[in-house]
């Protein structure tokens, strides 16, 4: 009697959860699919890099640039880089609180807020040859929620003429384009992203009511699907058959579709789902605690105290020595060590150090002072190192329109695993001389949660390429069949209870 009780609840709580939690799903689904293939609008570093010009055309030894010693770097500058912003050589400096501040590099003076003349001059530099049209300040809107772009705000938006109707944001601070939005994109992330994610409902870059929505909504999705896995098992017969000669109890079509759909991509369907929930990180449970890497320790100093003895010009007629044409010049230090950090268009690297009084361009860092510089970060308990010239679970790249497609993921990158009490590990990238990735045991843990079990993103299976997406595609199609043959269910027995309402006694 007790069994039969408990099924029962579960038949009913399955049955009345179901009715919303299949709509839901069956947005998720749809909106997922098309998330394989269009992302969230983004400004990638190839984009952002690729629309420079190199600094060798804007700096010359006669007009450019001012030493830094003579430019009021803020004494807690955390970041110095030399860009080209609406055209002209500038300096782009972040303090300790990671506002950016603009200074022209001819004359090192400050540069105030950005004008709607240089938003529109940085546009038309971004994409060549299109028209701009200025549509004003927006504080925040449904393309630009990343936080990210908090420091920044308000952006100014630009709609561009090009062949893409793009429409770009950029910083009031700086002038430089933070995102760049074509058309297309926009409205295929009304049915993509800005669904899937439920950002109607997001008013800020940071809403903890939005969190709560989307928490709330998962877990009762969550607890469908498992409920609907387990009574799905308990009817179907594995052995011998019902009267009807089927192994399923229903002959109504759309419930004997609705169950054998469940059975078949059930643990898909829980799993997806599941993974959803954990991608909102409720209460916090993946966030890092305890000791963490030490990056400041890790530099040893700050590009504001700390800077390589060498002009631009200077700089980039030693790069260019090498065939390294820069559009970007960033002033760094690893483990009180100065250097410079090139990138080129392409988002390639080079560095440039100075060794036994040389000043030399290299590729990379050698081993030894990272790992003399690591051990900075916790000191007396690096456990292990190793090259890795494969990605691997934790550290690997993905494609732009991914959430993620955004990060640079180098190889060979140099891991570093600690014997602290959260066993955090750290990604060493030589090409740069950063700290490319940190995880503890909670994020780790976070990640084949999350990550893994909504996206499939293990290396293996994203090198499948087509295979991998064509495979999504199809276990996605028959979530959305269970959503909705759910739907119909659903609608139905709704309309039926109504009715029974309504009708005289």
């Amino acid at each position: 009697m007790m069994t039969f009780t408990l099924k029962r609840l579960l038949y009913q709580l399955h049955r009345w959860t179901g009715i919303a939690a299949c709509v839901l799903m069956l947005l998720w689904f749809v909106s997922g699919m098309v998330m394989l293939f269009v992302g969230y609008p983004k400004l990638t570093p190839w984009e952002r890099l690729g629309a420079l010009p190199a600094l060798a055309s804007t700096v010359s030894p006669a007009g450019c640039c001012q030493p830094l010693a003579r430019v009021a770097i803020p004494v807690d500058a955390r970041e110095i880089v030399l860009t080209t912003v609406a055209g002209r050589p500038a300096y782009r400096v972040r303090d300790g609180a990671g506002r950016p501040r603009l200074f022209d590099a001819g004359s090192g003076k400050a540069i105030g807020p950005a004008s709607v003349a240089t938003a529109l001059a940085s546009a038309r530099a971004f994409v060549p040859g299109a028209d701009a049209h200025y549509l004003g300040l927006v504080q925040e809107d449904r393309w630009t929620h990343s936080r990210a772009l908090d420091t920044h705000r308000p952006l100014h938006q630009v709609q561009l003429d090009d062949g893409a109707q793009t429409m770009l944001y950029l910083s009031s601070a700086t002038g430089e384009v933070l995102l760049d939005a074509p058309r297309q994109q926009r409205l295929w992330n009304f049915i993509g992203a800005w669904l899937h994610w439920v950002y109607p409902l997001r008013n800020h870059s940071t809403d903890p009511v939005w969190s709560w929505i989307v928490i709330i909504a998962s877990a009762p999705a969550t607890f469908t699907a498992l409920t609907g896995t387990v009574a799905g098992i308990w009817r179907w017969r594995f052995k011998g058959r019902y009267k009807s000669g089927a192994r399923t109890p229903y002959r109504e079509s759309w419930m004997r579709w609705h169950h054998v759909t469940g059975l078949l991509f059930a643990g898909f369907v829980c799993a997806w789902i599941f993974s959803g929930l954990m991608s909102m990180n409720p209460l916090r449970i993946f966030d890092p605690h305890g000791q963490r890497p030490d990056l400041a320790a890790w530099q040893g100093a700050t590009p504001a105290t700390v800077r390589l003895d060498v002009t631009p010009p200077q700089a980039l007629n030693l790069l260019a020595d090498h065939g390294f044409h820069a559009v970007e010049l960033e002033w760094r230090v690893l483990d009180k060590q100065p250097y410079l950090l090139a990138r080129d268009g392409a988002a390639r690297t080079r560095l440039l150090m100075r060794h036994d009084g040389q000043m030399l361009v290299r590729e990379q860092w050698p081993q030894e002072p990272l790992l003399q510089a690591a051990d900075r970060l916790m000191p007396g308990m690096a456990a292990g190192s190793e090259w890795l010239r494969t990605y691997d679970a934790y550290y690997y790249g993905r494609e732009p329109e991914a959430m993620m497609g955004a990060m640079e993921r180098r190889l060979p990158v140099l891991r570093v695993r600690f014997d602290d009490p959260q066993a955090n590990w750290v990604y060493l990238d030589p090409y740069t001389g950063t700290v490319a990735l940190a995880v503890d045991r909670r994020q780790r843990v976070g990640r084949w949660l999350f990550s893994f079990l909504h996206s499939w993103d293990l290396p293996p299976l994203l090198r499948a390429g087509p295979w991998r997406e064509g495979v999504l595609i199809l276990l996605s199609l028959g979530g959305l069949a269970l959503s909705a043959t759910g739907i119909v269910i659903g609608w139905r027995r709704l309309r039926t209870w109504w009715r029974a309402r309504l009708k005289p006694v």
